[in-house]
């Protein structure tokens, strides 16, 4: 799949810090669900060590799906705040978060923790939907 940098609307990512309806409007009821709780996968096939340095606890990550991926119709890409690819939604876990996305629901995810484990970057997150 193509590793090129996405393009993320700005009102996308004030929706996903609940600062902001499509509209433009303040959101003073948002609420953040918290969904589960797992890791980026597929960390090892994009140029981690360069984002790697980047990528703070606390990150909001958009989630972006994937219908047409020739190795998962229901994968769910990761990309950082700058629109770069860090993964995947790990095959296991993405199945509700896809419907979810499917059915028009904001998934987001947020950064936990990072460490290395020799060459590879485990990325932690957690992942929630904002219900407007």
């Amino acid at each position: 799949m193509d590793d090129a940098i996405v393009k993320i609307d700005p009102a996308l990512l004030a929706l996903i810090n609940g600062a902001f309806d499509k509209g433009g409007l303040p959101l003073p009821f948002t609420k953040e669900i918290f969904l589960i709780e797992t890791h980026v996968a597929g960390t090892s096939h994009v140029p981690i060590k360069d984002l790697e340095p980047g990528l703070t606890a606390g990150d909001v990550l958009v989630f972006k799906r994937e219908p047409d991926n020739e190795h998962d119709a229901l994968a769910i890409r990761i990309l950082d705040k700058q629109g770069r690819k860090l993964g995947y939604v790990p095959k296991e876990k993405n199945e509700i978060l896809a419907r979810l996305m499917d059915a028009g629901k904001l998934v987001f995810g947020k950064l936990v923790d990072k460490h290395w484990h020799e060459d590879w970057l485990k990325v932690e997150i957690k992942v929630f939907m904002r219900e407007v």
